[in-house]
């Protein structure tokens, strides 16, 4: 194991297995679990339904391409924020950094409250606790993130391992004993869209929604500074786990279609655990109830692991507070983590609608970060033309210009439909910039 010759540098004991690992842990979560029910309400129709979920599915693999270059060529800790301070500068990278940190620190709070929710279903003495159950399970999780990256890394392996197998079984049951739709309900299968005549507030909610599923598709490239071998190793993780993860998903979208009539889809808050229920009776409320809880404890590993690596990365780079570069004898940055715990602690214990409505304002900070990350690519070409890139992005500059313009395009109408959530981040981003002075001035 390659150990830090100060005590502000990470490890490099990454591989591609861990690689793979973290993508498929840090973007499966509930997601795939419980947004195909408001989607089919939405939408209306098989076909719909799967034509976006295989756009959505076409934008992270394309997307992937163009991360794979930044991350190559900028094999540095933290993602969005490095390529937006390499290409735009301090004040840009700022706020993608901590538009980031924050979005994940919330998503990790809601999480955490989330798998409490489920550990009370199971454990009834347990309502009306699930703040502190939430906060006590963030602090043990913590307590093994601080024990060093190895047994972080390998308990992210394990929760992606068990998250992958539950999901094809899943896949595997709904087609072994699912019953498939009767003829006569099919065509009573109307396209919602087609019924009320409008399409666009349907579909951009939708892909909300799918996007919000698919979010974490980039997580490996938060960690090439600490991997062996970054050239050779992001490529085959980031394609390997985004193609997994889209597999996973399509298989998993159509065994609900399969099971699930769509009026009955079209109600469901939680259509896999619904399919399950259908197919083996009320009884099987309790297996669905386990795999939620270790399906999100993989996800909220994953945020745990790379969120603090923005920190310890902006820290660096004097965007931060200096003590966030610090990395304790396990290969953890020590300080970068416990302001992630705490932060996320303190939004579980305000309550959860806080860490939801936050988690509605993260959407569009993580599409953001997406857009400052094909932007980045096209700067650095022309910024940096000798910078080495071991990976170049196919059909340059065609394809990271589409991803620009399909990011750019899907950040106006999130805005357009969703202005209370789109107001309190465009009102972040105007304060972002006295905080950034103010940051610059006490690290002087």
């Amino acid at each position: 194991m390659s150990q830090p010759s100060a005590k502000t540098e990470l490890f490099k004991i990454l591989g591609v297995g861990f690689g793979i690992a973290v993508t498929v842990g840090g973007t499966i979560g509930t997601g795939i679990l419980r947004k195909p029910g408001p989607i089919a309400e939405q939408l209306g129709d098989p076909w719909l339904i799967m034509g976006l979920w295989l756009l959505v599915s076409l934008y992270a693999f394309l997307g992937t391409l163009c991360t794979i270059e930044l991350g190559t060529s900028v094999p540095k800790a933290g993602a969005w924020y490095v390529y937006a301070q390499r290409a735009f500068g301090n004040y840009a990278g700022f706020v993608v950094g901590i538009n980031s940190w924050l979005g994940t620190c919330s998503a990790l709070g809601f999480g955490v409250y989330t798998m409490s929710e489920y550990l009370a279903l199971l454990i009834p003495s347990l309502v009306g606790y699930e703040p502190y159950v939430a906060a006590g399970i963030l602090t043990t999780l913590s307590g093994v993130h601080w024990l060093g990256l190895a047994l972080a890394s390998t308990f992210q392996n394990v929760m992606s391992v068990l998250k992958g197998v539950g999901l094809f079984a899943f896949v595997a049951i709904c087609y072994i004993y699912g019953k498939e739709i009767s003829p006569e309900e099919a065509q009573l299968t109307t396209s919602r869209i087609i019924q009320s005549g409008s399409w666009i507030a349907p579909v951009v909610f939708s892909l909300q929604a799918i996007f919000y599923t698919y979010d974490g598709w980039h997580t490996a490239a938060y960690f090439t500074e600490e991997d062996r071998d970054p050239s050779k190793n992001l490529p085959k993780s980031m394609i390997g786990g985004v193609l997994l993860i889209i597999v996973i998903y399509l298989l998993c979208n159509l065994a609900i279609l399969y099971v699930l009539p769509m009026n009955e889809l079209s109600q469901s808050k939680l259509a896999a655990a619904d399919a399950i229920r259908l197919i083996f009776g009320e009884g099987s409320g309790k297996i669905v109830t386990l795999f939620l809880m270790i399906s999100i404890l993989g996800i909220v590993n994953a945020q745990l692991l790379f969120n603090p690596r923005v920190l310890y990365s902006m820290s660096r780079d004097g965007l931060f507070l200096k003590g966030g570069t610090k990395v304790n004898k396990g290969g953890t940055p020590s300080q970068a983590m416990l302001i992630t715990s705490c932060v996320a602690i303190a939004l579980i214990l305000v309550g959860k609608e806080a860490c939801e409505k936050l988690s509605d304002i993260a959407t569009f900070f993580f599409v953001l970060g997406y857009t400052s990350g094909f932007a980045s690519l096209l700067a650095l070409r022309k910024k940096e033309p000798l910078l080495p890139r071991p990976w170049k992005v196919p059909a340059y500059p065609i394809l990271p210009v589409i991803m620009l313009i399909l990011s750019i395009a899907f950040l106006v109408s999130a805005v357009v439909q969703d202005l209370p959530s789109s107001q309190y981040a465009l009102l972040f981003l105007i304060v972002s910039y006295p905080v950034y002075l103010l940051v610059r001035k006490l690290n002087r």
